[in-house]
């Protein structure tokens, strides 16, 4: 993609294992580190890369956020090591920069695995904890604690609250900060939320794994998945969206068996 009007962020990334390389992508508001136990999972047969995308982790940030410009990051990442094509996994919004990766640089994608998303455009999900975080006075906060009870008032749920907290950091002066970018993932929310499309379709084998307790991935989703991805198949896990945290041992099983088959 020749003439973009971005400027390509050099990743940060954490490496494990060895063998066929495959790439980790997180959600919004995630990290590499989520991915960490089954990083270590996969490393037994892959060369694992797990990534931080941009405006998340320990990587740049920008003020652009868009699906071109985390795909053309992915495509530079794997310049950078010297990796032609990669399998790909990603998760959520990360499920959606696989899939504009995958149907971009079709080359590079050797089985590409979607994680509770589908290419649909989605409404606001993330507006109050996004307001939630943003409203925290970091300046004001002498612990974690003090921020997590702050957090609380807005975000009642302890296990979604132990997933953002993962974003608060301490300088060596004791200043509090988020690692993600929250005011540019504010501004450019509608964005993250929108459609994948696609004039061709990416042909290569392609798994789709849903929660069968959330609502990410539908029923009617599988017309326009099957569209964009023609050699693609969906399967369900009793879980809710963060399947590889709730299910970690049935969706490890379910991406290695898919990873090692031979394609058809």
């Amino acid at each position: 993609m020749l003439g973009h009007p971005f400027k390509t962020m050099i990743l940060h990334f954490q490496e494990y294992g060895n063998g066929p390389p495959l790439v980790i992508l997180h959600g919004l508001l995630g990290s590499l580190d989520n991915w960490h136990t089954l990083s270590k999972i996969f490393a037994g047969s892959f060369r694992v890369l797990a990534v931080d995308q941009r405006n998340h982790g320990r990587s740049p940030h920008s003020e652009v956020m868009t699906y071109d410009a985390m795909a053309e990051d992915l495509s530079h990442l794997l310049d950078q090591l010297h990796i032609p094509s990669a399998h790909v996994l990603g998760h959520s919004m990360g499920g959606k920069t696989a899939m504009q990766f995958a149907l971009s640089y079709p080359n590079r994608v050797d089985k590409l695995i979607v994680v509770d998303i589908a290419p649909r455009e989605y409404p606001r999900l993330h507006d109050e904890i996004l307001d939630a975080l943003v409203s925290v006075d970091l300046n004001e906060a002498t612990s974690r604690q003090q921020v997590d009870g702050e957090l609380s008032k807005r975000i009642p749920d302890f296990a979604v609250r132990q997933f953002l907290m993962k974003n608060l950091i301490r300088d060596s002066v004791g200043t509090f900060s988020w690692k993600a970018n929250l005011e540019v993932l504010q501004r450019n929310y509608m964005e993250i939320a929108r459609e994948i499309t696609s004039p061709v379709p990416f042909p290569g084998p392609t798994l789709f794994v849903k929660g069968e307790q959330a609502d990410y991935v539908l029923d009617s989703d599988v017309p326009m998945i099957e569209e964009l991805f023609p050699n693609a198949h969906v399967v369900g896990v009793n879980s809710g969206h963060w399947i590889h945290a709730e299910s970690p041992t049935v969706f490890a099983d379910i991406v290695m068996s898919f990873l090692r088959a031979e394609p058809h």
